[in-house]
């Protein structure tokens, strides 16, 4: 299982929180940074093509709610030319031909023009003058004529209107009016702010047109690969890998479930690893049962039958029966020592045991059964007697008897030898169980600690075997804290190797 430090965690959220600020600067500050930048850019713009186009000289804001300042300024000129006509020459505004070319100039301003005489109005600019407006212009000398000058009707439209105040050659009472309706906005600024909002629209779009393929690169996409694997896994298809991209918490959790299926294949093969040991167990114990029973059923036949007719012969014949049904207990023995191992279950009872003592009981005990082989025993040891180790004795003795069982199953020589030596190795002692039998191949002699494992000649061997025996003795020497190996030559012999480690007693000041 794969651990993170706090500094690694660390790390992954930062990225995380840096993460989420780019999201929300996508969202928000930079489509209004850019939203500012494009506002006041067309502003600008639109301004100065603005008082270009109309000739002013004083600064506006078409963005400005005051759109009376705006049309105030655009007939100025016009207000100040027509004031200056009007102190010279004020006949010329009872022509006709002349006040339309003035309304003419207004109107590219949005304006007209109205002049009164008296009471009486001789000429409307905008030709449909309501007389609900005529009726609200200020009169004679009621307002400053001067240049600024301006007032606000708000009826049913509103208007913006300049009043110049003049008499007749004829002595009558004159007004000139410069008209602005100012219920609408300037086709300009219209065009304007559609630029704008298109602008804006744009913006917003490709903003989030950004944070989707960042969201989908980032997120979407990885939980898509992690939604397809989880299918694969569910439909038992395990031969496959998940690329990780990123290191955020998403990445991290496609590793985690990268790591799972390494783990469910590993899992899965292990157990068909598992059943097909399993059978091989069977089926070797199947043998290993048949041929001690195949033997006892016949040498009971023959008691039955007569055959042994003499005392000697009906003695070896009990003798091989209960030689054969002392295998059979073994086989057993192992098989349910075998079944503690795999459910880690073993009953270990440790102690102190003189190793010079331990050991001589054990070849003397091993000795019987070499006699009846007709192998030679020998026993060799290098240690103090007052040398001591921790172990269990039992189990260390079933080491000792799986060991050199092994050894007798594929002696192949008519002298068979087994040599034991106990040797002193600095704080361990060295056990060294040595045969002259048929040796292990080289290609062999790494795995023959492995449960279920057999050589290829011990397979076709009438010996059989479990094939469990020597993974029990890995498995107890390590229990043991101790190491075990081997070497072997093929036709000369093989040696088994375990250490253990001396008791040392703590002499406390």
């Amino acid at each position: 299982m794969k651990f993170q430090s706090m500094g690694e965690t660390r790390i992954v959220k930062l990225r995380l929180r840096t993460r989420l600020v780019v999201a929300f600067l996508i969202i928000t500050v930079i489509p209004l940074t850019l939203i500012f930048a494009v506002v006041a850019g067309l502003g600008n713009y639109q301004m100065k093509a603005f008082r270009k186009a109309y000739n002013l000289t004083e600064q506006i804001d078409l963005l400005s709610s005051n759109s009376l300042q705006i049309f105030n300024r655009l007939t100025r000129t016009e207000q100040k030319e027509i004031s200056q006509i009007l102190q010279s020459d004020p006949r010329q505004f009872q022509d006709g031909d002349y006040l339309a070319k003035l309304n003419e100039n207004l109107a590219s301003k949005y304006a007209y023009m109205i002049v009164r005489k008296g009471d009486s109005l001789i000429f409307d600019g905008n030709s449909h003058i309501t007389q609900g407006l005529y009726g609200q212009l200020p009169k004679y000398e009621e307002m400053d004529s001067n240049i600024d000058g301006a007032i606000y009707l708000d009826g049913e439209t509103q208007h913006l209107v300049k009043q110049m105040d003049f008499l007749y050659p004829d002595g009558d009472k004159g007004s000139v009016f410069i008209v602005s309706n100012v219920n609408g906005l300037l086709p300009e600024i219209k065009v304007m702010m559609a630029e704008m909002l298109m602008a804006i629209i744009m913006i917003i779009v490709f903003t989030d047109a950004i944070l989707m393929m960042w969201v989908y690169r980032s997120v979407v996409s990885p939980l898509g690969r992690l939604q397809v694997a989880t299918k694969k896994i569910r439909d038992g298809n395990l031969d496959f890998s998940l690329e990780v991209e990123n290191d955020d918490e998403i990445g991290q959790l496609c590793l985690d479930f990268e790591e799972m299926r390494i783990r469910l294949k590993e899992s899965a093969e292990e157990k068909v690893e598992y059943d097909k040991e399993n059978k091989e167990l069977i089926s070797n114990i199947s043998h290993d049962l048949k041929t001690p029973i195949t033997a006892i059923k016949g040498y009971v036949e023959g008691i039955m039958d007569g055959v042994a007719s003499s005392p000697e012969k009906l003695d070896r014949y009990i003798r091989t029966i209960y030689n054969k049904a002392n295998d059979m207990d073994k086989l057993i023995d192992e098989l349910t020592f075998y079944s503690k191992i795999d459910t880690n279950k073993i009953p270990y009872t440790f102690s102190k045991i003189n190793v010079a003592g331990y050991f001589r009981d054990c070849v003397d005990e091993v000795g019987l059964e070499m006699e009846d082989r007709s192998i030679e025993l020998g026993y060799f040891n290098y240690v103090d007697e007052d040398v001591v180790v921790i172990a269990d004795a039992e189990q260390l003795r079933r080491v000792i008897n799986n060991i050199v069982s092994n050894s007798v199953k594929y002696m192949d020589k008519r002298n068979g030898i087994i040599n034991i030596r106990i040797k002193d190795v600095g704080d361990f002692i060295q056990v060294e169980i040595e045969d002259n039998g048929k040796g292990i191949p080289a290609k062999d002699l790494p795995n023959i600690f492995d449960r279920f494992y057999r050589t290829d000649s011990s397979r076709n061997s009438s010996q059989g075997g479990s094939g469990i025996g020597l993974s029990i003795v890995k498995k107890i020497i390590e229990d043991h804290g101790g190491r075990i190996w081997a070497t072997s030559k093929e036709g000369i012999g093989t040696e088994i190797h375990f250490v253990l480690r001396k008791y040392q007693e703590v002499i406390q000041e």
